[in-house]
């Protein structure tokens, strides 16, 4: 599945995730402001790097719940917060004419598939070093 497809699926998780708030927003609107959040600021979407910051965040295993065929982990508006910074969310709900605590709402549902489905099939998995590397990085950040 290419990124797109990903994230227009995001985009329709985010929009049921808030309901009747959601319904009147444009999916194509919802895919533009998650690329923004997600980008490299070149444009291109970089999930490698997203969960490069969930691994610094302390949180490598609740990133490697999402790549891995499993369950995924649910991750609370906090932990984006942790992770995305107060700014990027704020700069995020803007966009979509959202207050924060909404807009990180539909995040909360919407970002553990976006990277699931793209890591399906193993190439973000494989690109963040296997299970095995996220995990092996999470130590070395906490000197384990």
């Amino acid at each position: 599945m290419d990124i797109n497809s990903t994230l227009r699926m995001g985009a329709e998780v985010f929009q049921k995730q808030l309901g009747a708030q959601g319904s009147g927003l444009p999916i194509d609107g919802i895919v533009k402001a998650l690329m923004g959040l997600l980008g490299d600021g070149s444009g291109r979407v970089d999930l490698a790097g997203l969960i490069e910051k969930f691994n610094a965040g302390g949180l490598a295993s609740l990133a490697s719940s999402w790549l891995g065929d499993g369950a995924n982990g649910a991750v609370s508006g906090e932990q984006l917060i942790k992770v995305l910074g107060s700014g990027a969310l704020s700069g995020f709900a803007k966009q979509l004419g959202l207050d924060t605590s909404t807009a990180t709402a539909g995040l909360e549902a919407a970002l553990p598939v976006i990277v699931d489905k793209a890591s399906s099939g193993g190439g973000l998995l494989e690109a963040a070093g296997g299970v095995d590397g996220l995990l092996g990085m999470a130590g070395k950040l906490f000197g384990r």
